[in-house]
């Protein structure tokens, strides 16, 4: 009985602080984060573009960089979703080819 009730008690805690990690919206996006692509410094690079991230109340955009290419993935870039409670970032990310 005390295991079945330990057992319950971290699984609450675990999905309690997995769900911390949500979205942060704002009224109006940031500007655009204006940039120099530079050169891709080997052939097949894949450019990954800049990224934003939640920082002290606010979205601060994260420059973008060159990466290798994953086999059987593609990169999706990230992109601004606009909801009923405002503008939040959605993340780019490594997703299996189709």
């Amino acid at each position: 009985m005390k295991t079945i009730k330990l057992f319950l008690l971290a699984s609450t805690l675990t999905l309690l602080l997995a769900s911390c990690g949500g979205s942060y919206y704002v009224a109006e996006r940031p500007a655009p984060y204006v940039y120099t692509r530079p050169a891709p410094p080997y052939a097949g690079a894949i450019w990954i573009g800049p990224e934003y991230y939640w920082n002290s109340g606010r979205y601060v955009a994260r420059p973008g960089y060159w990466s290798r290419p994953r086999p059987n993935y593609s990169y999706r870039p990230g992109y601004w979703n606009h909801g009923s409670r405002g503008h939040s970032w959605v993340r780019g990310a490594w997703r299996p080819a189709r």
